[in-house]
């Protein structure tokens, strides 16, 4: 952007300043303050007025054409930012920080903040309940090192990721508002579906810079002691993130002090496809409700809410872990010591958050008091833990400890209910500091005093006219009417001249004007200082602060999961060491709070003679349910939690697969069926002896036969090769053989009945393959037309009859005989009973090769994998 010098307006200066600004941010939009407004200009006014709906103004003019303009009122700024931010758009602050009294030319100003939807720290502009992420990724031959920093709590970690499937299911359980990659980043469609992708000049990333820029932050020598210092792909993103995050907020960061290093093999894996269709936090169509986190989170803050949803997304195969939560999950449910406990951390709040803004100096009046509420409930929320007998607990309780110092600090120097900035003053207490009651005094009592002066000099002049007034450009004044102004006494001064009154000033009433409007200045300064030393005070305390959120976050979870245990009657589970799943009468936690009638639970028994379940049965019966409902009690179980059934014995688990629905990816160019092979092939690739694999309908999406031998192989190679715990769904009822074939499958079904002609579905599971598919049955419950079902029936009667769905057939309605007369023979044989060819032409043709080969196989002798070999035998003969 430039502009001649001779095309500007008066303000030429101004919108020089301006412009160089500009020219240092040109990928945000620069917010420039000028009085009480944020003003953008050219490209940036019309964005703003594009995405905030506001009046597009003009401002001069450059080349001869109007300068555009859009501002925002400076003291409602944040809800404009705010849409901004969740529009994908950066903003640069620039403020005032000239005199403007001493200023010769436009007042100085300077970009004091950049705000980007990754670096985020006010309330206005985050969601209460889940982390803001910044990431960073540094790529090297699919290898990649991957950064994280939530900057609302400094929460900094760093991993190293083997593989792009590995990367999109961290991608997945993160979320990141914003990414950071290099210009040079070769896999860019990783990101689709991702805003806020910054890329940056690979020189960000580079080594030796990076490890010295986290050095420098968290005041160590080397990374050896956070386990980092062997990770040169995560030290580069971090790096970066960490430089980015510097340049964004303009200010020391000192409240981010840790880096934690997170090994993928701690968790239970899922990958991205696998936390879609679990709808842990985000359900199918982006939303947060009916997920497994809307069930589960009944936390008392938002901090814990968080933490919840980080449990979640990470549950840990550590089962010491795991039983250390699960015991105080126990010891909080016996007394029912939780609800105590829930209820004293409702007054805690968020100070998570308010830790953080109070690091960057960003704190505001109301965060002040949300610590000094938080402080006071400590002592009593320490009370309430005592009778807990767990030793977590104690160890949660020590880390939160209590802090009387800062407490009564706050008590003394922030009103009850302060307002939203410090801006105008108004925060610190009366009798908190004697010098700012002495200028407030000044300030708030002018008016008395003037009165009084108005009262001594009508007496001592006798002028009955007499008053005094205050206006902002003249200042303190005695105003005498013009018929008495010759009376006033000499030690009056001419200050003014009005139509019908004379103004005067006397030396005393100076004296008090420079006095008093000073006073309010002064009294303002006083109190921000005062403000900024309350800080201070907090921030001296900063880390020991931090470690007493993070305790009262997981606090409030596993208080959260004792709540949720006995409202949805959950139970603790056990874990061994050895393999498989013993779960009488589980449940789905989701569908179960979304039914008006009672759940109908299910046992799942996996051992090593049960690795894999055929699960057969009608659409709608139930099948996906129950599938689910194993991964999510499996989910939950390890997170510390108690699970929805009334006893679970789970042995190792080390990821969890889901192949499950049917979608396109019409953007990547890949088919219905392409997606469902990706998936599965990722399943076949990555799953150990020691995965969960919910496997649904594997081959629909291609033809019958190519999908049966599909499906058929994989469902071996996951059985004999693999050995995982697989719970296989399908309507391809020649894959109940599987369980003669194979050591470990047995065949289990979803029960339905049949009642006046419509289905009624009893979602009880039970040994063995299901009988029939119901498919015509839910066609009809559906809505489908009456005359398609009839046409249905009959076609299905045909096909079950022959031995090739080559022969399509009619349903046509028989021929009414005319009165008197009986039916004919005709008409009898077009019944829906007995379906006939349409047309003479296919009657007429002589059997084909495939079904003469057909008529010579012995089915009954035929082994599984035999009719396998007959089927691609048969496929081949149909292509020729």
């Amino acid at each position: 952007m430039s502009v001649a010098q001779t095309d500007l307006s008066k303000h030429t200066p101004m919108m020089q300043q301006y412009l160089k600004i500009k020219g240092e941010h040109p990928n945000e939009l620069v917010f420039y303050r000028m009085g009480d407004f944020y003003e953008l200009f050219y490209e940036d006014a019309r964005k703003a007025a594009e995405f905030l709906d506001i009046t597009l103004t003009a401002r001069g003019q450059s080349g001869g054409n109007p300068i555009p303009m859009a501002g925002v009122p400076y003291h409602s700024a944040e809800s404009y930012i705010a849409r901004l931010v969740r529009a994908g758009q950066s903003i640069a602050i620039c403020e005032q920080i000239g005199d403007p009294a001493t200023s010769k030319g436009p007042v100085e100003r300077q970009v004091v903040r950049i705000v980007t939807p990754g670096t985020l720290s006010d309330d206005a502009f985050l969601e209460d309940r889940r982390d803001n992420l910044l990431a960073a990724i540094y790529s090297h031959r699919e290898q990649f090192g991957f950064a994280s920093l939530d900057i609302s709590s400094g929460r900094f970690a760093v991993s190293e990721l083997d593989g792009l499937e590995a990367l999109q299911g961290e991608l997945q359980r993160l979320r990141p508002a914003e990414i950071l990659i290099s210009e040079d980043f070769p896999y860019g469609e990783i990101l689709e579906g991702f805003t806020g992708i910054r890329r940056q000049g690979p020189w960000l990333f580079e080594g030796d810079t990076a490890h010295r820029v986290i050095t420098q932050q968290l005041q160590v020598r080397d990374l050896t002691g956070f386990g980092c210092e062997d990770l040169h792909l995560a030290i580069c993103a971090a790096g970066c993130l960490l430089q980015y995050a510097k340049e964004t907020q303009r200010t020391a960061l000192p409240h981010i002090r840790k880096l934690t290093r997170e090994r993928r093999e701690e968790a239970v894996i899922l990958d991205a496809t696998s936390r879609r269709n679990l709808e842990i936090d985000t359900n199918l169509m982006g939303g947060h409700q009916h997920t497994l986190a809307w069930v589960m989170d009944r936390t008392a803050t938002a901090m814990g809410g968080r933490e919840l949803r980080r449990w979640l997304n990470r549950p840990l195969r550590d089962v010491y872990v795991v039983r250390q939560r699960q015991q105080a999950v126990s010891a909080l449910l016996d007394g029912f010591h939780y609800e105590p406990v829930h209820d004293l951390l409702k007054q805690v709040g968020d100070i998570e958050r308010v830790l953080a803004r109070v690091a960057l100096r960003s704190a505001r009046p109301r965060d002040l008091s949300r610590l000094r509420d938080a402080f006071q409930t400590l002592p009593d929320l320490q009370e309430a833990l005592k009778p807990v007998n767990s030793h977590h607990v104690v160890r949660l309780a020590t880390t939160i400890g209590e802090y009387p110092e800062l407490a009564d600090l706050l008590e003394r120097a922030v009103i009850d209910n302060p307002p939203v900035v410090i801006r105008d003053g108004g925060v610190i207490r009366e009798g908190f500091d004697e010098e700012l009651d002495e200028l407030r005094n000044i300030s708030e009592n002018a008016g008395q005093y003037l009165l009084d002066v108005e009262t001594r000099e009508k007496e001592r002049t006798g002028i009955s006219t007499l008053k005094v007034g205050y206006n902002r450009v003249h200042g303190y004044y005695i105003e005498i009417s013009r018929a008495q102004s010759d009376q006033a006494p000499a030690d009056y001064i001419r200050r003014q001249t009005l139509k019908n009154a004379e103004r005067f000033i006397t030396p005393e009433l100076k004296e008090f004007e420079d006095k008093a409007l000073s006073a309010k200045s002064r009294a303002l300064a006083r109190e921000k200082a005062l403000y900024d030393e309350v800080l201070e005070s907090v921030a001296e305390q900063l880390a020991p602060l931090q470690d007493a959120a993070q305790a009262l976050s997981e606090l409030d979870v596993l208080s959260n999961f004792a709540e949720r245990a006995t409202s949805l009657r959950f139970a603790a589970p056990e874990f061994t060491d050895q393999p498989g799943f013993d779960i009488e009468e589980g449940r789905h936690p989701v569908v179960e709070q979304l039914l008006d009638e009672p759940f109908v639970p299910n046992d799942l028994l996996m051992d090593t003679r049960r690795r894999m379940l055929v699960i057969t049965g009608p659409n709608m019966g139930g099948k996906s349910t129950y599938m689910r409902q194993a991964a999510l009690i499996a989910l939950l179980a390890y997170t510390g939690s108690f699970v929805p059934a009334n006893r679970a014995v789970l042995g190792p688990v080390d990821r969890i697969f889901t192949r499950m629905g049917s979608s396109d990816d019409i953007a990547g160019g890949r088919s219905t069926f392409m997606v469902e092979m990706t998936e599965t092939a990722n399943i076949l690739h990555n799953a150990t002896e020691h995965s969960l694999v919910l496997m649904d309908e594997v081959g629909r999406g291609t033809s019958t036969f190519d999908g049966l031998s599909l499906a058929w192989a994989t469902a071996e190679h996951l059985a004999k090769n693999i050995r995982c715990y697989t719970l296989f769904a399908t309507h391809y009822f020649e894959l109940t053989q599987l369980a003669d074939d194979l050591e470990h499958a047995v065949n289990v079904h979803l029960t339905a009945t049949e009642h006046d002609d419509s289905i009624v579905f009893l979602h009880n599971v039970h040994d063995g393959p299901a009988s029939q598919s119901y498919g015509l049955q839910v066609a009809q419950l559906a809505g489908v037309p009456q005359d398609v079902i009839r046409n249905a029936k009959a076609q299905l009667t045909h096909l079950e009859g022959s031995a090739t769905p080559s022969a399509p057939v009619t349903d046509r309605v028989p021929e009414q005989p005319e009165p008197g007369h009986s039916g004919s023979q005709a008409g009898a044989r077009q019944t829906v009973s007995e379906p006939v060819l349409q047309g003479d032409m296919f009657a007429s043709l002589e059997p084909s090769a495939v079904e003469e080969a057909l008529k010579k196989l012995d089915l009954d002798d035929l082994t599984p994998r035999e009719a396998l070999n007959r089927l691609y035998e048969l496929r081949d003969l149909m292509n020729k």
